[in-house]
């Protein structure tokens, strides 16, 4: 039965359990429905319950027996895991997205448990299964990065963003040659980022922001093929073909900070191909190989201790859209090749030590009208947009038009002289010409001239000759 999306009570009553005795499947998902679940659920006969996105409150009571599928996610309940939850033929269940405490049962493994209260390990349970993706975000777990996700080789997704995991990453994690998701932003692993994870070639979204990261970013990401120019379309049905795709579409992913802003993202996570190493402790310099995934849409890397020059070829990431290389210590100019970025919305290069002029460009010209702060922190920037102008070399657009009336160009000042020069002859050769006096005084003065310079001549001459 369903009857999803169509409020026809506001609470359950308490004749429910009863009128539903012998109902196997129901969807009352997407209702308005508040208060609690019945208590006598235990004896009903329903194998799919679906009732999800509702506003239900209190803990959960014993399950169904004979369920299979249950669906809870987007409610507001509390409290543990319900006592009973062993003895039921459960095989996918949904929990995200409310206030469920406590650890996860040992026996519990196909399961999306994100946005809760839980806390502790993992049930080493999840290593045995055929897992694709395991989505545990926002919740309370700690200890160290999970040795059994080593034998999850068909894991597609793996998200353990906003809990308290430590100690290093794993060199076998670029082993999960399927990932195409990987967040483990908001904890606090530390160490270096294994220079295996440029093997995970399938991958379209790293999220590694907000941990104690250190090192160099790793080189050969141009191993990532997923990042470079792949269509949307193929993603899609590699996911199908594994079987996959329906079970994508109802996951709760993590946020991304896309743009300056956190956001919130759900199926539509694979048409965010990113990088987020955002605050951490990294250092070295951005590795020009970066350019090559060209299917890039989102780089943040933000809040690190970055150094070098930005890289000269990052214009060639034509799908970008957002670029934060703020809050590092980056040196040298600013490539030209940013103003190519035809789709790039958002550009924050603040609180670095950039220097010289500005790149014109009219898509960086409208990104500082939006973000007027992008440039701020780099003493040694000048040129439009910023009111500072340069001096030398880095001359602006401003610059050359202010001083343009006291500059020297060569080129004028020639073709100025031979036009003057060619104006002066002809004005006398016209005078001479109309003037019959001028003309005779003329020639009479070379005459006298030329008879002065002889004598000279010739007296010099005799001179030198004794």
């Amino acid at each position: 039965m369903d009857i999803s999306s169509t409020v026809i009570v506001d609470r359950l009553p308490d004749w429910f359990s009863t009128a539903f005795a012998k109902v196997r499947y129901l969807d009352i998902s997407n209702n308005e429905i508040s208060g609690r679940l019945p208590r006598n659920m235990e004896f009903m006969s329903l194998e799919i319950f679906f009732i999800n996105s509702n506003k239900l409150t209190g803990e959960i009571p014993n399950l169904p027996r004979n369920i299979t599928t249950l669906d809870l996610s987007g409610n507001s309940l509390s409290g543990n895991f319900p006592s009973n939850i062993g003895n039921t033929y459960l095989s996918s269940l949904w929990l995200r997205s409310n206030q469920i405490t406590g650890r996860i049962p040992k026996f519990l493994c196909k399961a999306d448990l994100s946005n809760n209260l839980l806390e502790g390990q993992l049930p080493q349970c999840f290593g045995v299964m055929d897992i694709g993706f395991l989505m545990l975000s926002n919740n309370r777990f700690s200890g160290n990065f999970p040795s059994f996700l080593k034998r999850l080789r068909q894991l597609k997704s793996l998200d353990l963003s906003h809990n308290s995991f430590s100690g290093r990453l794993p060199l076998w994690i670029g082993e999960l040659a399927e990932l195409r998701f990987l967040g483990l932003n908001h904890n606090t692993f530390s160490g270096e980022i294994p220079p295996t994870i440029s093997n995970l070639s399938h991958l379209r979204h790293l999220n590694l922001a907000g941990n104690g990261l250190s090192g160099a970013i790793p080189w050969h990401l141009s191993n990532i093929t997923a990042m470079i120019g792949m269509d949307e379309t193929n993603y899609e049905n590699d996911l199908y073909d594994g079987g996959y795709l329906d079970t994508f579409r109802t996951l709760d992913f993590s946020s991304a900070v896309v743009k300056g802003r956190e956001l919130n993202y759900s199926s539509g996570i694979w048409d965010l191909v990113s990088i987020d190493l955002s605050f951490n402790q990294l250092t070295g310099v951005i590795p020009e190989e970066i350019a090559a995934l060209d299917a890039l849409i989102n780089l943040n890397l933000s809040w690190n201790q970055l150094s070098g020059t930005i890289p000269n070829n990052l214009g060639a990431l034509q799908a970008l859209e957002s670029l934060d290389l703020s809050r590092n210590m980056l040196s040298g100019r600013i490539p030209p090749s940013l103003s190519d970025l035809t789709y790039l919305s958002y550009l924050d290069l603040s609180d670095n030590n950039l220097t010289g002029r500005i790149p014109s460009g009219r898509q960086l010209d409208t990104l500082y009208t939006q973000e007027p702060s992008m440039y701020s922190g780099n003493s040694g920037l000048c040129g439009l947009p910023l009111p500072i102008s340069c001096l030398g070399k880095n001359a602006t657009r401003q610059d050359d038009q202010k001083s343009n009336e006291h500059s020297f160009e060569p080129m004028t000042f020639y073709f100025g002289l031979a036009l003057g020069f060619i104006l002066g002859l002809w004005v006398v050769f016209c005078a001479l010409l109309f003037k019959r006096a001028w003309r005779t005084a003329y020639f009479c003065m070379i005459d006298k001239t030329y008879d002065q310079m002889y004598v000279f001549a010739v007296l010099t001459w005799k001179s030198w000759a004794r």
